[in-house]
This record gives structure tokens, sequence and C-alpha cells, in this order.
């Protein structure tokens, strides 16, 4: 994928959907082998696609974490081969600055802004105020809401990728059939929790009759608590961003989650209610993908930050990280803080 002051001008993804799709969920093991099979010619073909050259490349940018570290390893291991071979600089970027800075691929969305990111890995609201300064204002204790989603379709029995399967499905339910929990609701913070929801859905289910009108209401359900959870942390996130700050107040949602129709409309509800700007990606910059990263790249190249070819592949890496170190919201170990 490459990107320049002209735009994007190509994008290339290899899904590996059908791969994990039996196991209901992302296999380590599979991605990495995928990764490795595919990615020189995906490389090659984004720069055929763009209409230029090796040689006419400014800089190289690549995933450095957070992630499986198989395939964070291969792309930074090729991005790293191209560098040294072309006497290009490197940019090793975190990918969730990739998703912080998404909407700035298709709009003028200047800094500082609220940044809600959701996705499989990650649920968490930020102050972005600036390329590579993020301030937290809450993070997922547990579980990501993104991972619910993908537990609810695998409980279920919807197939996988779970979030576009549960969406397709609560649209033919009622989202007031079943009673599930919403943690941490009305509390005095911005961070979320979705484990206990996850158990609530594998409890309901299983005591469910596993019709089709019972998976629907029960996916229904489900979307509608995970809303009200959004809903609630980002009206209060939008208080302590708007506080000793004058507007105009842009609310970015940046993530895979952010690609459900559902989430999207009540978050542009809360915005426009406590008068943000609401700001979505184009669905196709929503999951993972090679342009945000690019764009990262690009606005780190241009602000003069570069880095070593020794620059480490990380499995976690918090966006603020040195707040992260004092008050890990999901726990730490010797790879470092979650989040």
């Amino acid at each position: 994928m490459l990107c320049s002051d002209a735009g994007l001008l190509s994008n290339i993804v290899a899904s590996q959907d059908a791969a994990h799709a039996p196991y209901g969920g992302v296999v380590p093991e599979i991605a990495a082998r995928a990764h490795m099979s595919k990615i020189d010619a995906i490389i090659d073909r984004a720069v055929q696609d763009s209409g230029l050259t090796y040689s006419d490349l400014t800089g190289i940018a690549a995933t450095s974490g957070p992630g499986l570290i198989g395939g964070v390893i291969t792309g930074l291991m090729a991005a790293k081969g191209l560098a040294l071979s072309l006497n290009k600089p490197l940019i090793a970027i975190n990918h969730l600055e990739g998703h912080a800075v998404s909407p700035r691929l298709t709009e003028d969305c200047a800094f500082p802004y609220l940044l809600l990111l959701v996705s499989g890995g990650h649920s968490q609201l930020l102050s972005v105020n600036g390329l590579g300064d993020y301030t937290r204002l809450g993070s997922t204790i547990d579980d990501a809401a993104g991972e619910a989603f993908d537990k609810t379709a695998k409980v279920m029995g919807l197939g996988f990728p779970g979030g576009p399967n549960v969406e397709r499905w609560a649209a033919k339910g009622d989202d007031h059939a079943v009673k599930l929990p919403r943690p941490l609701l009305d509390r005095d913070s911005c961070d979320f929790s979705f484990a206990g929801l996850k158990t609530a859905v594998a409890r309901a289910y299983v005591a469910s009759d596993g019709s089709d009108t019972a998976k629907a209401n029960l996916a229904a359900s489900f979307q509608r608590a995970i809303a009200d959870c959004l809903n609630d942390r980002v009206a209060r996130a939008m208080t302590q961003f708007a506080e000793g700050r004058d507007g105009p107040y842009r609310f970015v949602v940046a993530g895979g989650v952010a690609a459900n129709a559902t989430l999207r409309d009540g978050l542009k509800s809360v915005a426009a209610e406590r008068g943000f700007d609401a700001i979505f990606p184009p669905l196709r910059f929503c999951g993972d993908n090679a342009a945000m990263i690019a764009q990262a790249g690009l606005e780190r190249l241009q602000a003069g930050h570069v880095d070593p070819l020794n620059a480490p592949a990380r499995p976690r890496w918090p966006l603020d990280a040195e707040a992260a170190k004092q008050a890990p919201a999901s726990g730490a170990g010797r790879k470092g803080p979650k989040s």
C-alpha cells in the first residue's frame, strides 16, 4: 500500500477469514504462515498498482506492534529488508496509532480529537492531542468489545468473522427480548468491561431453545447492551475532553467494531447531543488495513520521526505507554502493560 500527499495510491488487502473460519476465531500459527506466504506478492502488487517504482518510495512504514507476534514479525522484517536494500528510512508504527489517524486518510480531521478505539483486541477512549501525543481517558479492564462480538457469534454458531454475523442476526431480532447486564454502566469512569456480558450471553443461549428466533433475539439484545455501554462511556469521556478546551469538538470512532451500523447511529446521537462532530473512517478503513499504517508513516516521516533497523516487534504497545506502565487498565506482565 502506498500513500502520499496526493492521497492513497494503492491499497491491497489479503483476507484470511476463510482460513480461520473453521476454528471460529484467529489461529496465530495459521495467521503467521498466511502472512509469510502472501506478503511479497502483496507488496509487489501494491507498488505496481500505484504507478510508481520501488526507487520512488520515500520511506517504508510497517506495523511494529501490538498484535499477534508472528504476523507482526513477518511484516516488520519485510519492511526492514526493503528499507535496507533501497536505503530508505524505516518508520515502525504502533498499530493503534494507525487506527487513531485513519480518519485523516479521507477527512480534514485536525488535532485534537476524542477517539473511541473499538476492535477485537482493544476498547479505549483517548484524547488525541497530536501525532504521538495521547492521553488515555478509559480502557477495558478485561475483554474488548470486538472480542465479545466474536465470542457471542462462536457460542451461537453464527460463523466467523463474528462482528458482521452478529449484526446481521441482530437486524432480525428484538433487542429487548433477553435481559443482559451493562457492566460499569453509570460508574464514574470511562473504563469498559465486557467479560461479564460474554458470560451472560453464553448462559442465555444455553437456556434458550436454540432456534433462529432465539439467536436473533439474543444477538439483538447483546448488540443493544454493547451500544448502551459504549454510549454511556463516550458521554462521560466527552465531558472530560471538553473541560478546559474551546470547540469545535471532534469525536472519532475507529477499529473494526466501528463498522457496526447500529453502534454508529447511537454514537452519532451521543455526539450530536453534546456538540461534537462525529467522524467515522470509511468502512474499508475501519478494520486492520495497510492504508492507515501508511498514513501514520507519512505523518511521522514528515515530522522527521524515523526508526533504526533494530526496531523491535512488540506484542504489547499501549499508545499512552508511560501512563499504562503506572496504571495498566487490564494487567501487565513481562511483555508490558496491555493497555
